[in-house]
């Protein structure tokens, strides 16, 4: 096939648009479409707005195209790299490897696992996403919280209430991103997210597409579990094999009985905020260490302005979707500011996992039509600024503590609410007590605050330095009315379980998995470890039982 880059095209085309495109770039018109392989926006001038298109075509006349732009990078010969599944289970026996989490790390590598005729069984300490979603929303609606199922636990993790974001930073050239895409449009996804420079899915959709995954998984002899909580394990050396035995111990939140399975692979997608089981896991001696991430506030700003700073105020612009930005800066005292999980037509959702915390996460749904586009705006921190607190004597979950201060502070700081504040008020360091043209768009209940109340003194500067800093990008970033909510601190874990080359611990047979243990950052980084981690389990109980 040929590869076609930098096709541009106006915003308003159709199929006949491209192919005359196509046929006046290469001077042929003996070619098909294969495939659309990106499509993004140049929004470089307002004025003239364009879609820009990679796209695969076939052609008979290949070699004398390819012969004619042998020196053109914007035409290549291209071949289709499909993943491959490298392992099969063959052995006369049901190998169940244990997964403990039902996320997109935990969800992929049970797939992925059962298509290569493994047993995988997954344990979900939340509801499965048709129950999970009644609780979420009475939440919401002022139900108390249940520590157990939340925005972050429960079928599809913290990622089934966002924006479903699947732009990624990774490279993968074995092609499992490709194949993550094409699970996720299999399962019911639009075929957009295939080709969109960058695709999200949307929580509407992803409920969906988790029911299907489901019960793909239980089709190919899998087994799910919800309402278990992983409560504590037992390792089993076994000096005549290079394979331990772990003794799982699994808890009923419906009824609180405990059960023990057993099992020679232990895979750990357990997710950001699984504190509990951190603290198991450490008191278990399982070996971690203290991980960065960043802390801060969700803004909200009218989607029109965001839209108008973006694509211009032109007929095509009212075409095109909700617009997005990324935002990047360093502060005067050298701190990382930077925009996260950026939500266009979306809404803040009170995230909070368990009692007396304040937590705000973004959500859209595929659409992205809501009034508001929000984002949050965060500040790096780093073990030393853990320590510098006193949270040292917490070891490696140092930075679980440190969350959970500044969480209680903003739980206070609401009085139960989600605080909000204008954007002048939060630089002058006083309550808010009116809000501007701005409205929140917030899922659950909000009260005006100062959230300079709820951070680290040098996180709300660099927050205002940072918002100021954007207003020259992007006019009206930091406009006075501008409104924030707290506190955002589930940017990633707090933690990283070590792994070796095998993706196991020194604990052999415990492979640490997806965000939770510190290696992801978003769905598709999950996903892709998730079949990493199918792959390092496979050749381990194959090579285990061959011996």
């Amino acid at each position: 096939m040929i590869r076609i880059n930098q096709i541009k095209v106006p915003i308003m085309h159709n199929q006949e648009t491209l192919k005359s495109k196509i046929e006046n770039i290469i001077k042929s018109k003996d070619f098909t479409i294969h495939k659309i392989v990106k499509k993004s926006i140049d929004a470089r001038d307002k004025n003239e707005l364009m879609y820009i298109y990679t796209i695969d075509i076939k052609s008979k006349d290949e070699k004398r195209i390819l012969n004619r732009f042998v020196n053109n990078n914007n035409i290549m010969s291209t071949n289709c790299n499909d993943y491959v599944i490298n392992y099969t289970n063959t052995l006369d026996n049901n190998i169940s490897p244990i997964i403990i989490g039902a996320g997109p790390a935990g969800y992929f590598c049970g797939l992925y696992l059962a298509r290569m005729g493994f047993k995988p069984v997954i344990f979900e300490r939340g509801k499965k996403v048709e129950e999970r979603s009644k609780v979420v929303e009475g939440f919401w609606n002022g139900n108390k919280i249940n520590p157990e199922c939340n925005v972050s636990f429960g079928e599809g993790g913290a990622g089934t209430f966002s924006d479903g974001k699947l732009n990624t930073s990774i490279k993968d050239k074995n092609g499992r991103i490709s194949a993550v895409i094409k699970d996720f449009i299999d399962f019911g996804a639009p075929e957009e997210i295939g080709y969109l420079n960058k695709p999200h899915i949307g929580t509407d959709y992803l409920k969906n597409i988790l029911v299907n995954m489901r019960n793909e998984i239980i089709r190919l002899g899998g087994e799910i579990h919800f309402d278990s909580c992983f409560m504590d394990y037992q390792c089993i050396e076994n000096k005549d094999s290079n394979k331990n035995t772990y003794i799982i111990s699994i808890k009923d939140n419906l009824t609180g009985d405990i059960k023990q399975y057993t099992t020679s692979a232990l895979i750990l997608a357990i997710g950001h905020s699984a504190r509990d089981t951190f603290k198991m896991l450490n008191n278990n001696k399982l070996p971690m260490e203290p991980k960065a991430f960043a802390i801060g506030v969700r803004i909200e700003h009218p989607r029109k302005m965001i839209d108008a700073g973006q694509y211009g105020t032109s007929d095509n612009a009212k075409h095109l979707p909700a617009a997005d930005y990324k935002m990047t800066f360093r502060s005067s005292k050298g701190r990382s500011v930077y925009s996260f999980c950026m939500c266009p037509g979306g809404m803040v959702v009170n995230a909070s996992s368990d009692e007396n915390q304040s937590v705000v996460n973004g959500m859209s749904n595929h659409d992205r039509n809501e009034i508001n586009s929000n984002s949050a705006i965060v500040v790096n921190v780093t073990p030393d600024d853990f320590n510098a607190e006193g949270f040292d004597k917490y070891g490696v979950l140092a930075g679980v503590e440190f969350q959970k201060k500044y969480e209680a502070l903003a739980y206070k700081e609401g009085n139960g609410s989600i605080p909000v504040q204008t954007f002048k008020d939060y630089k002058a360091n006083v309550t808010s007590t009116s809000l501007g043209d701005i409205k929140p768009n917030i899922k659950g209940s909000y009260t005006l605050s100062n959230l300079n109340n709820c951070l680290p003194a040098y996180v709300n500067n660099a927050i205002i330095e940072g918002i100021s800093y954007y207003d020259t990008k992007l006019s009206g970033f930091g406009r006075e009315d501008s409104v924030l909510s707290g506190i955002e601190s589930r940017t990633s874990s707090p933690i990283r379980i070590l792994r070796d080359d095998t993706f196991m611990s020194t604990e052999r047979g415990i492979f640490p998995c997806g965000e939770g243990a510190g290696y992801a950052g978003g769905i598709t980084s999950a996903a892709v470890d998730g079949i990493k981690i199918a792959e390092a389990c496979a050749a381990y109980l194959l090579e285990s039982y061959n011996h």
